[in-house]
């Protein structure tokens, strides 16, 4: 794809319009022929989302892939939730009543999937939630539903450990010499599974790893970068270069923190150590400059194309225990430790050329 085209997709690709590996125009999508072509429903929380565009992208790119592969035209249509559940509601219902033969859903609240799963099963429509997991009594209610993520208790133990491995292999990092690591948490949501276990774990690893720490204060920012910044402000007011560690829920939280320091003009000798979540493209890209000491990278190669293979197999009624899902329902891809020392093999994309 030409630059100009793959700049437009990036900035465009999540919007409500219907994207087809056949050429198809926006909005509705062209009739179902059974044999010739499938129709794939998506709706994400948040297309702004740094880590769920990265992710659409990469699952566009391989279903291109698979439609080549196959000789079966892959029609994908996509929504914008918003954050609204409601509205994500509706996207799904439209989607169901369109003919959609498979539906992925990155829910908006995870605790609210019913309305969602009662629909599906009214058209007999089986449904794909991705990286938002939602509550697993849920899943079981209907045989046709399945999960593609990650476990995010293993995000919180790699970050922890990342924190432990520079503050304990740094002594300038315990800024006060007192033994004790003073750390901040930016977290992403509030009442969250994700936040909540990533913050979880993080913390009792570097205990686990022999870090005494003491919490200086914490702040919700919605996995926004811009929001991050305004938290950090307030943070750095309160408790200044007392700060030695902030781990932050994703790697847009850490950037945001960057962006307070650096608005502070902080000395960056003085900055506590930064550490992320996702291993998104700009995370990547401020390990490899030393602004954060690591993150913890996000398969999303791994489950883009676990969601194509899985949506497709599906659509096809192909034989899904092929595809090895833990329990025939779920298809979790592991988290990976990334630092400077390797953060280049991670900065080149395993996914097919966009």
């Amino acid at each position: 794809m030409k630059m100009e085209k793959r700049k437009w997709y990036a900035a465009y690709g999540l919007a409500l319009c219907s994207i087809a590996i056949l050429p198809v125009s926006c909005g509705r999508m062209p009739e179902h022929h059974e044999g010739t072509d499938i129709r794939i429903g998506v709706t994400v929380y948040d297309q702004y989302d740094t880590f769920v565009s990265q992710l659409m992208e990469t699952f566009k790119a391989y279903a291109r892939e698979k439609a080549d592969e196959t000789g079966v035209a892959i029609n994908i249509e996509m929504y914008n939730a918003s954050g609204a559940q409601p509205t994500q509601n509706s996207q799904v219902e439209e989607m169901l009543e369109d003919g959609c033969d498979v539906v992925c859903v990155n829910l908006v609240d995870r605790t609210e999937p019913a309305t969602i799963i009662d629909m599906a099963e009214k058209f007999d429509v089986p449904i794909i939630f991705f990286n938002r997991e939602l509550v697993a009594e849920d899943l079981e209610r209907w045989e046709q539903l399945y999960y593609v993520g990650a476990n995010a208790f293993e995000s919180g133990i790699l970050e922890g450990e990342i924190a432990a491995d520079a503050f304990l292999g740094n002594p300038a990092a315990d800024k006060n010499g007192d033994g004790v690591c003073q750390y901040i948490v930016l977290e992403g949501e509030a009442g969250h599974q994700d936040p909540i276990v990533r913050t979880e774990y993080s913390v009792n690893t570097l205990v686990e790893k022999g870090v005494k720490v003491e919490k200086l204060g914490h702040a919700i920012a919605n996995w926004s970068r811009a929001q991050a910044q305004t938290k950090m402000v307030q943070l750095l007011n309160e408790f200044g270069n007392r700060i030695e560690l902030i781990l932050a829920n994703n790697d847009d939280m850490a950037l945001g923190a960057i962006d307070a320091l650096k608005t502070a003009e902080v000395d960056r000798a003085t900055w506590p150590l930064i550490v992320g979540i996702d291993g998104t493209d700009v995370g990547l890209e401020a390990v490899k400059n030393g602004e954060i000491v690591g993150t913890v990278y996000n398969d999303k190669e791994g489950q883009a194309l676990g969601m194509i293979n899985l949506a497709y197999t599906l659509a096809t009624g192909g034989d899904i225990d092929k595809l090895d899902l833990k329990d025939g329902k779920y298809l979790y891809l592991p988290y990976q430790k990334v630092d400077p020392g390797d953060v280049e093999q991670y900065m080149k994309s395993h996914a097919p050329a966009l």
